[in-house]
């Protein structure tokens, strides 16, 4: 029961934050790549986009696991294991949406406000991904997991964000990742 009120604040801390002035900040996105030995239900082989929230903790969603499900006619992509009925949605906009989102890079924002989802929805344009579900952690959560050596950490980059085939991207960034620096 504690875990799921755990859950539930983090929700409303992340329909809470708000988005002003975002766009003068720097980047606040990373990559985690699963290192092969994690062996996670969740995130075994999975390439996930984080940002840090302002209270810090830990969100973002997995890249590499389209379903087969849609919303409203939009393809949908398993974000991650809390709260998998929620549309969280990752996006650009040249300006701040209105509606509460993390700046995640320059133009570049994750957010679960059913607002800012339904506006993206309404677009001709298809400079979003939407996805059900997201991971998170809690301050010093994710400081654990990469004690247990789970994850190699590379910059987020917007071409791998949306990518459309992102079959063979977790082995591509565990090549890039597990690289000797030269």
């Amino acid at each position: 029961m504690r875990v799921n009120r755990l859950l539930a604040l983090l929700a409303a801390l992340l329909l809470a934050a708000g988005a002003g002035a975002q766009q003068e900040l720097p980047a606040n996105g990373l990559l985690l790549v699963a290192k092969p030995e994690l062996q996670d239900s969740n995130f075994g082989r999975s390439v996930v986009l984080v940002t840090q929230t302002p209270d810090f903790h830990t969100v973002g969603v997995i890249l590499n696991r389209r379903t087969r499900d849609e919303h409203r006619g939009q393809p949908l992509w398993f974000g991650g294991p809390v709260m998998p009925r929620l549309v969280v949605a990752v996006f650009r906009a040249t300006e701040p949406p209105a509606a509460p989102a993390f700046h995640v890079l320059k133009n570049l924002y994750l957010s679960m406000h059913p607002e800012n989802v339904e506006a993206l929805l309404g677009r001709k344009e298809t400079d979003y991904r939407l996805y059900a579900g997201f991971a998170g952690w809690l301050p010093r959560q994710l400081q654990g997991e990469f004690g247990r050596d789970g994850w190699y950490v590379l910059p987020a980059e917007e071409d791998i964000v949306f990518r459309e085939n992102t079959e063979g991207l977790w082995e591509e960034l565990v090549a890039r990742a597990s690289k000797p620096q030269t």
